[in-house]
């Protein structure tokens, strides 16, 4: 009865001796495999039109009687204010700011013999998600001069800037383009090395950046994005 029983207790050990081995070639080649590793990067742009436009209307007046300046700024103010409504815009669009007075007379270092002493800039700001609607009467503003109203252009303290605000909705879209093209990337890695891809070791999304397509066309802009991954590598 004795010789039996050391017999399958023999086997049984010889059995955990094969699986321990098993598990520890398993476990030692999985340790290894950690050092054999890719990181890809995957990009994404996309272009989309502004939706958001900031429009300052600059106006500037010169003279020696403030008084007289106001009054011809205030019937500025009110022609551009009409003109702006008449094509659309409301209220809640439309902002007048403070004038901005320049006495020449009380610069220190400045030219004492000027033929005016006051020089004043005067803006009236369009702040609108109606973009090319706005666009259309930048390039009408010439409407303006016929009522002698002269719009300052050029200063690039007032130039026009346009925005996109709407990123959120673009986001998971993107993302999933750009990590897309990160797993092809890899795909293409793993292949030529003999290799094939494992589990994501680490990820990051990278910032969303927004600009410009181009000096020509502000309202257009490129929204891109870059995503980081790590993967390992197997046999």
């Amino acid at each position: 009865m004795k010789a039996p029983a050391i017999v399958l207790s023999s086997a049984i050990v010889a059995v955990a001796i094969v699986i321990l081995g098993f598990a520890l070639k398993g476990g030692i080649d999985n340790f290894s495999n950690r050092d054999r590793v890719v990181t890809v990067r995957g990009l994404c742009e996309k272009e989309v039109p502004a939706n958001k436009v900031t429009w300052p209307i600059v106006t500037k007046e010169v003279g020696n009687d403030l008084t007289t300046i106001y009054t011809k700024i205030q019937a500025n103010n009110d022609g551009i204010v009409k003109f702006l409504k008449e094509n659309g815009l409301s209220d809640s669009e439309i902002s007048v700011n403070a004038p901005q007075v320049y006495d020449q007379s009380a610069e220190r270092y400045g030219n004492q013999d000027v033929r005016y002493r006051y020089l004043v800039t005067n803006v009236v700001v369009v702040t609108s998600d109606k973009v090319e609607q706005v666009r259309k009467l930048i390039n009408k503003q010439t409407d303006l001069l016929r009522q002698g109203i002269a719009v300052v252009a050029g200063d690039y303290n007032y130039s026009t800037s346009y925005e996109y605000t709407d990123l959120n909705s673009i986001k998971p879209e993107m993302i999933a383009e750009a990590t897309a093209n990160a797993r092809e990337a890899a795909d293409k890695f793993a292949a030529d090395s003999h290799s094939k891809l494992g589990k994501i070791k680490t990820a990051s999304q990278g910032q969303f950046s927004i600009s410009d397509r181009d000096q020509y066309t502000p309202n257009i802009k490129t929204v891109r994005v870059v995503t980081s991954i790590t993967y390992y590598l197997e046999d």
